[in-house]
């Protein structure tokens, strides 16, 4: 199977291809090479290379800045996905597209179904969500868009990273406490994307993230306490738990965006692993790269 990676330098894109399955032919072109905002150089790639599947990971993820420039979200999370999904069509291409929990209103008390109400509260989710109903009304029967949440790796930008340099150099941080989710470390979001990638008949959403529920507070505890143990922290931080409005942010966090993943494990039949098992993995993961 031939596969085009979009987006393939950030964070995901990096452990797509360092778990890449023997029997899979990547094409993971950079930025410069393949931009989805630029619809001839995207046709020129799938009319060219003519793989049997795109996993797309490009996306406009500056969640703050996308509330001042909307322009620059709607051209990569919509726009640019909506031309994908039409070229795909004419081509007879499989798509797998990543989305997120931004697209619920972040309200609700228990996990967000696959078919639970959409109710984007920042321009980030708004996008991402028309991105995914252009994707599958363009390509029905041939698209699967799978939603994550707070994803994070050994490397990019993420919280786990800006955790680790603020820890270092701080003794005392604040962190949100009234904001839930879950978690996800990429290299358990490849493994279920490689899976998902061989399937030939998939639901038109799914969900994928780690087991368990967290805030951000417990998550940079957690992130202390692990760094601690692998002795990535030499000294002690004091964490002090402060709820959302003493941290305002330009686009709204939901409080609660919890996703509801059983249908993916169950068809997957890929085991659960909590959170904070995907932290431990990361970590080494972390410290091994910095022994390179």
């Amino acid at each position: 199977m031939k596969v085009l990676l979009t987006g393939g330098m950030g964070q995901l894109g990096q452990a797509l291809r360092a778990s890449l399955p023997a029997n899979i032919e990547l094409l993971a072109p950079d930025r410069s090479a393949l931009d989805i905002t630029e619809p001839t150089r995207l046709e020129r790639w799938l009319s060219e290379q003519k793989p049997d599947l795109v996993i797309n990971c490009a996306a406009y993820t500056q969640v703050d800045h996308a509330e001042s420039d909307p322009q620059a979200a709607e051209a990569t999370n919509h726009t640019a996905v909506r031309m994908l999904g039409e070229l795909a069509a004419q081509m007879g291409v499989r798509v797998l597209h990543i989305s997120t929990d931004y697209v619920f209103d972040g309200r609700a008390n228990r996990p967000y179904s696959v078919t639970a109400n959409c109710a984007p509260q920042t321009v980030y989710g708004a996008t991402k969500l028309r991105g995914e109903q252009a994707l599958l009304d363009a390509l029905s029967g041939r698209a699967t868009v799978v939603r994550t949440s707070w994803l994070y790796a050994a490397v990019g930008q993420n919280f786990l990273l800006t955790m680790l340099r603020l820890m270092a150099d701080r003794k005392d941080l604040a962190v949100v406490v009234d904001q839930m989710g879950t978690p996800t470390h990429c290299l358990g979001l490849a493994k279920f994307l490689w899976w998902a990638a061989q399937e030939p008949a998939l639901p038109p959403v799914l969900h994928w993230a780690d087991a368990g529920v967290a805030s951000w507070y417990d998550f940079a505890t957690a992130i202390a306490e692990e760094a601690g143990r692998l002795g990535l922290l030499t000294d002690s931080v004091s964490l002090r738990p402060i709820p959302s409005e003493e941290y305002p942010q330009a686009a709204p966090r939901p409080a609660y965006s919890v996703l509801d993943t059983s249908d993916s494990y169950r068809l997957s039949a890929l085991a659960p692993l909590h959170w904070r098992e995907g932290l431990r993995k990361t970590l080494v993961q972390y410290q091994l790269s910095l022994q390179e």
